[in-house]
């Protein structure tokens, strides 16, 4: 099991359910999912990108993507319908704990000046989202075999109910929010 998992099982649990003021075990908010979305736009001109976006992503986060693609047409953007233009994968399980511990201790403080998240990208149900503009904050990269610097959304998907209480799990499980 995941460190992280088992420090929220043993610790983190009850300090949540005490600063929340919940009755219940059951009722303490808990992650569910991470989705992790990369835009692969440029794809329409090169199609050696997605297949160095799959391989990229996999190795990020140890799960075969999917590959996303255009539900319109969009003449302006030269887009056809069917056409891949970018790839998704979502974690759950020990798989997710495994990313989200990397992400939180490996990959956020090797971003150039960094200050910590903004807490203000929660979307009113306690779900947060964080924009990555470059895939190279991840270790597992190798910087000689990037084609593009490619941006990533990842979006941790939790059963809390607000934003406060969305708040309270991601900072007891180490997220660096800004003060």
């Amino acid at each position: 099991m995941a460190n992280l998992k088992v420090a929220f099982d043993e610790k983190y649990k009850a300090q949540i359910q005490k600063d929340l003021g919940l009755q219940n075990v059951m009722q303490v908010p808990r992650m569910e999912k991470i989705v992790i979305n990369v835009g692969l736009g440029e794809a329409l001109q090169n199609a050696k990108l997605i297949e160095s976006g799959i391989e990229q992503l996999r190795l990020i986060t140890g799960q075969q993507p999917v590959v996303t693609r255009a539900k319109k047409a969009i003449s302006n953007f030269k887009l056809r319908e069917g056409v891949p233009i970018g790839l998704c994968v979502t974690l759950r399980g020990n798989r997710m704990y495994e990313f989200l511990e990397r992400l939180i201790s490996i990959a956020l403080p090797r971003v150039r000046d960094f200050k910590g998240v903004s807490p203000k990208s929660f979307d009113g149900r306690g779900n947060y989202t964080l924009g990555i503009k470059e895939q190279l904050i991840f270790p597992e990269i190798d910087y000689d075999k990037i084609e593009k610097i490619k941006g990533m959304n990842i979006t941790l998907c939790t059963t809390a109910r607000t934003d406060e209480e969305g708040k309270n799990l991601l900072s007891h499980l180490g997220f660096p929010f800004r003060k």
